[in-house]
């Protein structure tokens, strides 16, 4: 549980990272964001399993080569549709609609993987969605009360037909994150964390570059030392996440481990706090103290046995 609150922090580190980027002359298309992020990862994994010698590097040991491809597909889903949706929905909107996804992450451990999912579990991800929705305070919930977006942002007017397609592009997202977290349990640890690793930052680079020729968009090159500090943080931030959120989904069950998740939003409201200079409303620290609660319930719950833990202790005796 501690590996997925942790990478929750480098996410949180990463998300800053990119709106600070986005704030220089010229901005930078997420889809260069995202070659970026995942070329230095699949750089990063390559060269530690070959330099550590672990077998199978490019293609995966044998008996989870699809679920390797499984992860990495969705995956793909799992950031493209969360790109998408901010095109025509507000950060806040977005945020909340990607926080679905640890709970639909608990619901497919529990169906598809046969794991426990306790009504401890259940009532602490509905109450960090809670926390998620003070902080994030999407206007179609709080009409009367500011967003928590920076001051001097505005919201471009949608029609509702665009404002449906950003709703679906954001349910793929939550869809495809559910089936990279689902997989990565499913995996566990007949894979090495750099496996599941390289099959991710693989897809994401090679769809992100053929969609960067196919839409023509033109590749922005480093002006400046701080311009080009960002993006190499992008991608330093997203491989120690990656790497952390991994080893916690091969150790944790999908419904304990996917509460964690939740904690990126408490992390993004400190950073911003003490990076941008941005005071928290008294709406989100009470939102951050109920995440923080749920998370410290789920983390003191006596953990379920699971499959994995049942062959290592019969292993062991």
């Amino acid at each position: 549980m501690l590996y997925i609150i942790s990478s929750q922090f480098f996410f949180a580190s990463m998300s800053l990272s990119v709106k600070m980027l986005n704030s220089l002359e010229p901005p930078v298309h997420a889809f260069e964001v995202i070659v970026v992020r995942m070329g230095i990862t699949l750089i990063c994994c390559m060269t530690y399993m070959i330099v550590a010698g672990v077998p199978n590097p490019i293609i995966g040991p044998r008996g989870v080569r699809k679920l390797l491809v499984i992860r990495g597909v969705t995956g793909f889903f799992g950031l493209c549709g969360l790109y998408l949706s901010l095109q025509y929905l507000s950060v806040a909107d977005a945020t909340v609609l990607t926080f679905l996804t640890p709970l639909s992450t608990a619901v497919a451990g529990c169906l598809l993987l046969k794991e426990g999912y306790s009504v401890t579990q259940a009532v602490a991800g509905v109450c960090s969605l809670l926390g998620v929705v003070l902080i994030a305070r999407p206007p179609f919930l709080f009409n009367s009360m500011p967003a928590a977006m920076p001051v001097g942002h505005h919201l471009l007017e949608t029609t509702p037909a665009q404002r449906m397609l950003a709703v679906g592009a954001s349910m793929m997202g939550v869809v495809g994150g559910t089936g990279a977290y689902t997989s990565i349990r499913a995996i566990g640890k007949r894979a090495h964390p750099m496996h599941v690793m390289t099959f991710f930052s693989l897809w994401c680079t090679i769809i992100a570059s053929l969609g960067m020729v196919v839409f023509n968009i033109p590749v922005v090159y480093p002006r400046s030392w701080r311009w080009s500090l960002l993006l190499f943080m992008v991608g330093v931030f997203g491989f120690a996440a990656q790497t952390l959120l991994t080893l916690g989904l091969q150790r944790e069950t999908v419904s304990r481990g996917s509460t964690g998740v939740y904690f990126q939003m408490l992390f993004a409201v400190v950073l911003e706090c003490l990076i941008l200079g941005v005071v928290p409303s008294l709406l989100s620290v009470l939102g951050a103290a109920i995440i923080m609660s749920s998370a410290l319930c789920v983390v003191l719950t006596k953990r379920e046995p699971t499959l994995d833990s049942t062959t290592d202790s019969h292993s062991t005796a």
